[in-house]
Parts: C-alpha cells; structure tokens; sequence
C-alpha cells in the first residue's frame, strides 16, 4: 500500500498493510510570517519522521479575530459579534497557507487541518476566566457568538476542503472537562455550535478526525460528545484513562493515539528499544483494523523528530 492508500483505508476502518503513524507538532513561531517557512517546516517533519499523513497547524490563526472581542466586558456585547465572512483576511490567509503547505507535501500524503471548534475561538480570544464569565452571565449571548462565529467556521472548512485540497479536517472538540460544565450545561450551551461546523464538515469530506482534547490536565465527560461523528476519533489515552481495546468499542470507528504527548514520558526520555518495545505493544493491542498509532495530543518542539521516526519504523515493519 502507499502511504495515501493505508490512510485512506484506515479511515474506512478496512485492514491495512502496517499500522499507519501520525504524530503532530506546533509550528514554532519564528516561521509563522512566511507562508512558504511554515511550509517548509511541515514538510520537513514529513520527511524526518516518516509518519503516514500530516495533521496541518492552525499556528498563527487560533483566536477569533472579532472586534467586539477586543475590549468586550459585559456578556450582552456578544449579541454584537458579526460574521467576518467568506473574504475576511483571517479566513482567506488560512485557506492559501494550507494551499501551499499541501502543495509542498504533494500527493501521496493525506492532510487534515486543525479546526478549533466555535467556543474554543471565542475562548482562545479572550481567555478561560472570561469565557466562563461570560456565559454565566448570559448563556444565551454566548450560543449567539458562538454561532456566529460556527457560520464563519463553516466557510473555512469549506475553503480548506474544496480550495486548498486539505482532505479532511482535524477538528478540535473542548472544554468538556469534568468539572467545567454539568453535562446538560454542555448539552444547551456548547454542543448547538460544535456540531454546526462537525455535521457541515462531513457533508464534505469522508475523511475528518474528531479531537476530543484533554489537555488541561482533567479528564473528559466523554458522555457530552456520544453524537460527536467522524471517520477517526483521536482521543486522550492517558487522560481520559481509555485503553485502545475500549477506546475501538466506545467510538465505535477508528480510533487515533496510544503514547502519552507530556514531556518527561518515554516517548522523551525512553531509549531507542524501549520506544520501539511500546509502539510493537500498542500495535499489538490495536491490530491491523480500526487503529492509528499516535499520541493523546500534540508533541512538544523539544522532543527530536527521530524519536518519532522510531515509532514509524517499528510500526511499518510489523
């Protein structure tokens, strides 16, 4: 199989050749002015590490850029929030650097773009202590940003998929932290705009990956996203405290990880053997159907491509 077709049937959850690998970095922000660095950057990583399709950064484009963001102080100023639309320079810069980026990777490599979902824009705007002051302050305000916000999300997508030729979407699911929102607040408040933009994307593409994120240290109330759908759901391991064999049952569908991503774990600090011991063992669990090898969430810059490319030349030799 190529590297595109062993994706392409994983996502289909049909048995493949060799498990395929993806790991994925931030891109550092001294490439972030150029379009064809940050390119570079990615397709640099592509080579070094032999992984077997790219998960685009979003670096540069996390917080919404809405001016009634800017200096917002009352929850009832959301009901000011307007679309940027399809020509907004935020929306256009990302469609043309990921039309680039894929360009540079070329053909045989499959790409989804990371795509934040509504709240979490807002959220990356103004920061969390605000976010949950201000939908508790009126929760009704903050659905309206929200969907405002999804409607231009969606036009991304649409960009990314149909013009810059990404093949799916990476779309990053958050704040269901256990202790953040009781599951019906979650229900009413969160979940109307999460799925605008993650039904819209799958109108599009049989290729999107849903990223239930755990990166603040809490685990996930799994629950709130049960109707959350997609090919391939890459979910927090460690976490979320859900070994693989679990993770294919509840999903249902292909499931992405196995390595913890924190630094100071043994994808950093293992040896050449003992990394290669793992990712024989969680191949082992995951079989040759339904399963990508990866990690819980992003890799810190610190750790060395190579020790990726390990885990890539163990998994594609089994």
């Amino acid at each position: 199989m190529t590297k595109r077709e062993r994706v392409t049937a994983a996502f289909q959850g049909k048995s493949v050749d060799h498990v395929p690998v993806c790991m994925w970095q931030h891109v550092p922000q001294k490439y972030w002015a150029d379009d064809k660095e940050f390119a570079a950057f990615q397709v640099n990583a592509w080579k070094q590490t032999d992984v077997d399709f790219m998960k685009l950064s979003g670096d540069k484009y996390f917080p919404w850029p809405s001016p009634e963001l800017e200096t917002i102080k009352s929850a009832d100023e959301l009901y000011k929030l307007q679309p940027l639309g399809a020509g907004h320079s935020y929306i256009r810069e990302q469609i043309e650097r990921a039309k680039i980026v894929v360009g540079a990777l070329g053909p045989d490599c499959v790409t989804l773009q990371l795509v934040f979902a509504p709240l979490s824009y807002l959220r990356l705007k103004v920061g969390y202590p605000a976010m949950m002051r201000l939908i508790r302050e009126n929760p009704d305000a903050m659905k309206h940003a929200c969907d405002v916000i999804a409607e231009d999300v969606k036009l991304l997508v649409r960009g990314l998929i149909c013009e810059a030729g990404v093949d799916g979407i990476f779309y990053s699911v958050q704040n269901g932290e256990i202790d953040r929102f009781t599951a019906d607040e979650y229900a009413a408040w969160v979940r109307p705009s999460d799925k605008k933009v993650l039904d819209y994307a799958n109108t599009l593409s049989a290729m999107n990956a849903i990223h239930f994120c755990a990166w603040e240290q809490i685990p996930n109330r799994l629950s709130v996203w049960a109707d959350y759908k997609a090919p391939v759901v890459s979910w927090s391991r460690y976490m979320d405290i859900m070994d693989i064999d679990e993770a294919k049952k509840h999903f249902g569908c292909t499931v992405w990880g196995g390595f913890d991503n924190r630094p100071g774990t043994l994808l950093y600090t293992g040896t050449k053997e003992e990394v290669g011991q793992e990712a024989r063992a969680l191949i082992a669990k995951g079989g040759k159907t339904g399963f990508i090898l990866g990690a819980d969430c992003s890799i810190h810059n610190e750790l060395n491509p190579e020790r990726i490319r390990w885990v890539a030349d163990v998994a594609h030799g089994i």
